[in-house]
């Protein structure tokens, strides 16, 4: 297989290539039957045929070495046997593994920050493996790249966290949250399901026809609480997390979430037109500045906060908004709709991110990434898991509960 990938120019670093192209990865055996990747290996067959590949397309990963070290060789084996080529895995301290293309692999190992972009230029899929964040060289590269615009280049977050405790249906879950314990093994069982599992044809469909149905009418957001928040999105863009990472879907986006598709799957997110956010969010329990405040009630109106009141703390409030500065504004819409994420009943907790069926996102701050018009930086995400939805007068989600 001959690789897509070249070094730039511009690098001058000198590779040892193979007459016919760059040579064939260096670790194309199937891992062993009964190791640890076993668990990986549905699931990456997953994510590698929702990516598409032509022949020969380039993939590489970003993760952390010690963090489930089998994940990257049971990814190449996926990438391989579906007729893409593995580059290598990266990590904040260099390639690691076995799997990759060696000329690749050179170019990645004597790159400094500055010089990665170039060294990925010509790979079009990243993979996110757990551990990475943005804070590492090769990931904050990728993102680099993406934020040039609408290209064949796609980075899939395949994330293993963001599970959270729920002390309360009634109190929102922000940042600040405890997450869950983990030695259980609930959230491994949980994320694979919903990965494997789910009917992707389905969900693309539900989601939308959400999108059909808000941006012909009002959406209308209520909690028991008192949360009562109106806006419209008109032709904002709309950000489907349907796992859809295909080069055809990439060359279509229009705002930088576009280009980073999620696994699991489920959410979908809007920046509504911020001239029509009008209302109130209400919040029983919440973190502000490592406070909690008490029966918190902000008031929006053309999406800026123009009024706030709370029965403790809200001291708090009110100087993390005014650091916040610009940002402080209505930020997000966000629907959570994967079915096999959804907030158990009997002992609840968050999982992933909100992306489960009924999870509701109304979030604050820098919607920019959105293609919405609040800048500033600061971001402050919360989610509700008893609130109503109607959009244009139909009801789509009530208490939590996604009715479709």
């Amino acid at each position: 297989m001959t690789s897509r990938w070249r070094p730039a120019a511009a690098l001058g670093l000198m590779l040892m290539v193979a007459a016919g192209g760059c040579s064939a990865p260096s670790a194309d055996v199937e891992p062993a039957e009964g190791g640890a990747g076993d668990r990986w290996r549905p699931m990456m067959d997953v994510v590698v045929a929702h990516m598409e590949l032509s022949p020969g397309e380039g993939v590489f990963g970003v993760g952390l070495p010690g963090l489930f070290d089998e994940l990257p060789e049971v990814l190449a084996v996926a990438v391989e046997a579906a007729g893409g080529e593995y580059m290598g895995t990266l990590s904040d301290s260099g390639p690691y593994g076995t799997a990759g293309n060696p000329a690749f692999i050179a170019a990645a190992r004597g790159a400094s920050r500055a010089d990665l972009p170039e060294v990925l230029r010509d790979v079009p899929v990243g993979v996110m493996l757990p551990g990475a964040s943005d804070a590492h060289a090769p990931y904050s590269a990728m993102n680099e790249l993406l934020a040039e615009g609408a290209s064949q280049r796609r980075k899939v977050h395949f994330h293993w966290g963001g599970q959270y405790e729920v002390e309360d249906r009634s109190y929102p879950i922000g940042a600040e949250a405890a997450a869950v314990p983990t030695e259980d093994g609930r959230a491994d069982d949980v994320y694979e399901r919903a990965i494997v599992d789910l009917d992707y044809r389905a969900l693309s469909a539900n989601q939308l026809a959400f999108e059909a149905a808000a941006r012909s009418g009002e959406v209308h957001v209520t909690t028991p609480s008192g949360t009562d928040i109106r806006f419209r999105i008109g032709d904002r863009p709309v950000n489907r997390q349907d796992g859809d990472v295909s080069a055809a879907r990439a060359e279509r986006g229009r705002v930088l979430i576009d280009w980073h598709v999620e696994f699991p799957a489920g959410a979908l997110r809007v920046a509504p037109l911020e001239s029509s956010v009008q209302g109130v969010i209400a919040f029983p329990r919440s973190q502000w500045g490592g406070e909690t405040v008490e029966d918190l009630v902000l008031t929006f109106e053309a999406g800026r906060i123009i009024a706030v009141t709370a029965a403790a703390g809200v001291e708090a409030v009110e100087a993390e908004l005014e650091e916040a500065g610009e940002s402080a504004a209505f930020r997000e819409l966000g629907l959570g709709f994967n079915p096999l994420l959804a907030v158990p009943d009997e002992d609840p907790w968050l999982p992933y991110f909100g992306y489960g069926a009924g999870v509701v996102r109304l979030s604050l701050g820098d919607n920019s990434e959105l293609g919405g018009a609040v800048g500033g930086g600061y971001v402050k995400w919360v989610f509700f898991l008893d609130a109503t939805v109607d959009v244009g007068g139909e009801r789509w989600v009530e208490d939590g509960q996604l009715l479709r």
